[in-house]
């Protein structure tokens, strides 16, 4: 992707004048406030389209699910940024979202460019099962991980698995990536050599990608969803401070390998 090509900044998203803001060719008081909830505003953002029954739908479920793991390497990181910095909310939440990557969060992206990998191959003349089987070997030779199967916890599939995809099925999505996210899930275990159950991070994309939502955007799905997860972990750490907590235990299970000199006790 080429970055920069353009000498003159355009944008298609907003402008405003001295009466009126206009967002996506609305205006924002008159059409928008109190017209849509912030999902319906959300797709209508990113996609220029106000969203179908559907897509409204699946979009809000997808934000339901992702937004609350619990105590995840995220939200501890930014309740204790908060804890030092009390005054610095902001800095706090980007600290949990900066995060955001192949591991946490960032896997629905991966996920949905293995589906869409798969759905290529479909147009292209092969069969759901053959086009699965092509790419999960493809980025199985390349050591790269299948994004979205397998969980530490939940080993049969994901409970949000089905939640999410009883959404997309009730409200009359496209199920083509849901098919082939399937596919994918039966395909594993005769090229990776064991089960590995669909998670919510390829349910996501299953869902978003069957309503119209952009490939390139994934990603802001769940750190749209983890944002607000987080302002409520921080509104809780304000009145009842665990960051200083959580540090304190890892210091105290934290095993040194190290050097040390001649006669250090680490328990002195």
């Amino acid at each position: 992707m080429k970055i920069g090509k353009e000498t003159i900044p355009q944008t298609g998203i907003s402008t405003s004048n001295t009466e009126t803001i206009v967002v996506r060719g609305a205006d924002l008081c008159q059409d928008l406030i109190g017209k849509l909830s912030f999902t319906e505003y959300f797709y209508f953002l990113v996609t220029g389209h106000r969203p179908g029954a559907a897509a409204l739908k699946v979009v809000d479920a997808t934000l339901v699910a992702i937004a609350e793991h619990g105590l995840v390497p995220s939200v501890q990181a930014s309740r204790m940024t908060l804890a030092a910095a009390p005054d610095a909310l902001q800095g706090a939440v980007a600290a949990g979202i900066l995060g955001c990557g192949s591991v946490i969060l960032g896997a629905s992206e991966s996920a949905g460019y293995l589906l869409e990998e798969v759905r290529a191959r479909i147009a292209g003349g092969d069969t759901r099962e053959q086009a699965a089987a092509a790419v999960v070997s493809a980025w199985r030779e390349a050591r790269r991980a299948i994004p979205g199967y397998g969980h530490p916890l939940h080993k049969a599939r994901d409970p949000r698995v089905a939640a999410l995809f009883a959404v997309a099925r009730e409200a009359g999505a496209d199920l083509t990536y849901i098919d082939i996210a399937e596919a994918v899930e039966a395909a594993i275990p005769g090229i990776v050599g064991k089960d590995l159950s669909l998670n919510v991070s390829a349910a996501i994309p299953a869902v978003l990608l069957g309503v119209g939502f952009p490939l390139n955007a994934l990603k802001g799905v769940p750190i749209l969803a983890r944002t607000g997860g987080l302002i409520a972990h921080l509104s809780e750490e304000l009145r009842q401070s665990i960051g200083f907590a959580l540090s304190y235990q890892a210091t105290r299970e934290v095993v040194y390998t190290g050097a040390a000199p001649a006669g250090f006790d680490p328990r002195a």
